[in-house]
């Protein structure tokens, strides 16, 4: 199977996160972005998503593993598991479901669902 250009974009925005690369992140996304973490918080535009990318209750970048990835139309869903680190509990494990919605060639949205593991 091919991947298409969003799938690719999808694939830079996590090599990204893996590495901490803010320009790499912002690159793919719209400049009115919205990113919402079910749950959790929602951000509007670069600047705001940026300050979320090394969000300060974590250290170091994420571990992603991402197990699927399936487009329709302008949105690409991936689907994976990942580890972080908390500043306040330590390591810990998480699934997550990201769901992308495309405008102009970029990520205009991140739909972010996020569930901890044991």
């Amino acid at each position: 199977m091919t991947r298409t250009g969003r799938q690719h974009l999808v694939e830079d925005y996590f090599v990204g996160f893996r590495t901490s690369d803010h320009p790499r992140i912002l690159a793919t996304l719209t400049d009115d972005v919205v990113w919402v973490i079910h749950g959790h918080r929602t951000t509007h535009g670069k600047a705001e998503f940026d300050g979320e990318i090394e969000n300060p209750a974590f250290t170091g970048s994420p571990d992603l593993d991402v197990q699927r990835v399936i487009q329709d139309g302008p949105v690409v869903v991936t689907t994976g598991e990942g580890r972080g680190v908390s500043v306040e509990h330590g390591p810990f494990r998480f699934a997550f479901s990201d769901l992308f919605t495309f405008r102009d060639g970029l990520i205009a949205r991140v739909d972010s669902y996020v569930v901890p593991l044991p």
